[in-house]
């Protein structure tokens, strides 16, 4: 059950950003002030490409526990991204879920934000102690 939650989650994540315009979802790379100018293509570009792979990856259980350790890695950049958005001043719409981009004051969401990822990184940890469940890959092959 929190393979194929965490793999929803990734899925549609990847799926809302990756089914935007280029042009949209480097607006809303860039709009953290992070990358250099040269990495926010590449990133806006691969971000929802890694969250789908890591989902489908997820959602089949192969190689599971891994998996959620690179999940809960991404998770940890999602947090620390939004803290250091928060802590500069700026007033970003995340784009976890597609859009992105400048907001007006009081529209953020920080806080709600990094708990929500957390209980998202929780899930992580949990596929990473629990990798194998009765539908995973890994346990067909034995892993």
């Amino acid at each position: 059950m929190v393979r194929v939650l965490l793999a929803a989650i990734l899925g549609i994540a990847g799926y809302a950003k990756f089914s935007e315009a280029s042009g949209l979802q480097k607006v809303a790379v860039s709009s953290y002030r992070i990358l250099p100018q040269s990495m926010v293509g590449p990133v806006a570009l691969g971000l929802p490409v890694l969250e789908m792979a890591l989902a489908a990856l997820i959602l089949i259980g192969f190689a599971t526990r891994t998996m959620a350790i690179c999940v809960g890695v991404l998770f940890i950049v999602f947090i620390a991204g939004i803290i250091s958005v928060w802590a500069r001043g700026l007033t970003i719409d995340c784009g976890c879920f597609g859009g992105g981009g400048q907001v007006a004051k009081g529209q953020t969401h920080y806080l709600r934000e990094i708990f929500r990822d957390t209980g998202f990184l929780v899930l992580a940890a949990w596929l990473m102690v629990f990798p194998r469940g009765k539908l995973a890959l890994d346990r067909w092959l034995g892993l």
